[in-house]
């Protein structure tokens, strides 16, 4: 995730080349050209792209044509056909509605698909969020509540799409509506939209107690079903302590906790009943009761049932969806947003993170497994990576390579022993130290310009332009389309992503640089270019080599194959490692004695 921007350390080793010093801070130089930090908001997530929203606004026009056509399709079929002995034109009312209705089911398939490009970078932001708040956090240790707000995340993507499907839907609906009645019968508006209204402010006004309601009893379910959980777990002791009741007395308070919650989430949610029968069926009433005014003001019987029509067939349908919607959805939204934000925040400084004085790597007596009873990955390791090293790490696939990357990263912390960086422990260094680049890159939905300067917003225009052409990813960035270009990860190949990962790498200040497999999906050319332009960028280089040819051109190699660690040039181990010789196609076997 996004890491602080702080100065870089002053590297003065001998033959050291430090990385580029990052400018004075200041304001990101893209500020102002249409890119912006990624935020989390329902308002945010809506407008960010215009244009897909606009477009969703033209294909609701046409879902909602049966809002408009549907009282006058009624009527003219009644008065203009089938009341004058025309059953021809009468059908032919209605099969204009009925092409209208089937124009509107290909609208509303639009709309589902424009209304999910709008929630997936909605659930991308959130999910940004979620990480970048454990990250800094440090939630290792409580994997589940990361797990419960990942959940969240998904509750909230789905209740985003349905609030905005709803409410468009509504809207679009009453516009349809009132043109249909105006140009219908305009005294029939008096009778149906006052109480429309009244029903619609009468929900509106319940929403802000449904939430409270809806957030205390979500409280309540979750204290009832932790103490539940702690009771079944200690059953044993209870008995053997004799705390029967004291137990029992927890939780009748947490049932009765619970219970008063539900009772009074029920009375706020019967306000929606009572919104609906003003809003949605007073007005069929009135007009039942006012149809002698209504034919004494020049209206005929086809004219009152188009503008029965227009409420039993759009209104009030179109309101009871907006009561379910936001009633449900809505309250859903916005207390999962709320529990995502205070779970889980993104804001405040890293805890117990130290910006390490040198980029040199030393694990003493590393052990690591991924599990209490499980075979040691890597066991009792002793590794020293001096600062300004460039050390390639090779050896059969499950030897532990990735695994060793992980800990010097610090994403991972050893069962035993210590994983340093500069004298720090690997897992409470600065983000902003050291970057990692696993295998499968990382590319979220934003601009491209956006993906490569994450780790480093403030960079220079040059120095962006000079870590592109570094890395090798000039070409990429004109076939993209350029850096305001907008990126769908799942249409970028798998050498794409790891060529804009590389290239956010290097763009960085960070003085310790782990490819963990980073280029495996390049070309031979295009993988030496990223390696070697790292190399010539200065710092702590590891590489986890996918290609032999990887290690050729590392200072130091690191062969592992199981407990056999092995340091050395690649003349050495070519002389001493037959696994090493045999992994560079020089294996020569042994004399049979």
């Amino acid at each position: 995730m996004r890491p602080p921007r702080p100065e870089p350390p002053d590297h003065t080793s001998p033959g050291h080349t430090p990385p580029p010093q990052a400018p004075a801070r200041r304001a990101p130089w893209w500020r102002g050209r249409g890119v912006e930090r990624r935020e989390v908001g329902f308002w945010r997530a809506l407008w960010r792209e215009p244009g897909q929203v606009v477009r969703i606004m033209l294909w609701s026009v046409l879902e909602a044509a049966p809002a408009f056509l549907v009282g006058h399709a009624v009527a003219r079929a009644i008065e203009d056909g089938f009341a004058r002995a025309e059953p021809l034109v009468g059908m032919a009312w209605l099969a204009a509605l009925g092409v209208t209705w089937t124009a509107a089911a290909v609208a509303a398939r639009q709309v589902v698909l424009g209304v999910a490009a709008v929630a997936e970078p909605f659930r991308d932001d959130l999910l940004a969020h979620v990480v970048e708040g454990a990250l800094r956090r440090d939630t290792r240790g409580d994997s589940a509540a990361v797990a419960r707000a990942g959940l969240q995340v998904e509750l909230a993507r789905d209740a985003f799409a349905a609030v905005v499907t709803t409410v468009r839907g509504f809207v679009f609906t009453v516009v349809g509506v009132a043109l249909g009645l105006l140009t219908l019968a305009p005294q029939a508006v008096v009778l149906v939209l006052p109480p429309f209204v009244a029903g619609l402010g009468l929900f509106l006004a319940s929403l802000p107690a449904l939430a409270r309601r809806q957030r205390a009893f979500l409280l309540a379910d979750e204290s009832l079903a932790e103490a539940m959980t702690d009771m079944a777990g200690g059953l044993r002791d209870i008995e053997a302590c004799g705390l029967q009741e004291g137990v029992a007395g927890r939780l009748r308070r947490e049932v009765g906790e619970q219970a008063g919650a539900a009772r009074a989430l029920a009375r706020v949610t019967a306000v929606r009943t009572a919104a609906l029968a003003v809003g949605g069926w007073l007005p069929v009433v009135l007009l039942l009761a006012g149809a002698p005014w209504l034919l004494g003001g020049g209206a005929g019987p086809g004219v009152i049932v188009g503008a029965l029509a227009y409420v039993t067939q759009s209104l009030a349908p179109a309101l009871g969806g907006l009561v379910e919607g936001l009633g449900v959805s809505g309250v859903r939204l916005a207390v999962t947003l709320r529990r995502i934000t205070t779970a889980v925040p993104a804001a405040g400084p890293p805890r117990d993170r130290a910006r390490p004085p040198t980029a040199d790597v030393r694990l003493d007596a590393v052990t690591f497994a991924y599990g209490p009873h499980s075979a040691p990955v890597v066991d009792r390791l002793d590794l020293t990576v001096p600062e300004g090293d460039h050390l390639a790490v090779v050896g059969p696939s499950g030897a532990g390579k990735s695994t060793l990357a992980a800990l010097i990263s610090g994403t991972l912390r050893p069962g035993s022993g210590q994983a340093l960086v500069g004298g720090v422990p690997a897992d409470r260094i600065d983000p902003a130290a050291r970057v990692l680049i696993p295998q499968e890159a990382y590319v979220f939905r934003g601009t491209l310009l956006e993906n490569l300067a994450y780790l480093r917003p403030a960079a220079s225009p040059a120095e962006l332009d000079a870590a592109v052409a570094a890395v090798g990813a000039t070409d990429l960035v004109a076939e993209l389309g350029g850096y305001g270009a907008t990126l769908d990860p799942a249409a970028l190949s798998a050498g794409q992503r790891q060529l804009i990962a590389l290239v956010r790498a290097h763009l960085t200040t960070a003085p310790l640089i782990i490819l963990d497999e980073a280029t495996c999906h390049l070309d031979p050319a295009a993988e030496a270019r990223a390696e070697e332009a790292f190399a010539r960028r200065g710092g702590t280089l590891v590489v986890v080599a996918h290609r032999l040819t990887s290690a050729l051109r590392a200072r130091r190699i690191l062969l592992m194959d199981g407990a056999q660690v092995t340091v050395g040039t690649h003349d050495e181990l070519v002389r001493t490692s037959p696994l090493y010789a045999d992994l560079a196609g020089h294996w020569h076997p042994e004399p049979v004695s």
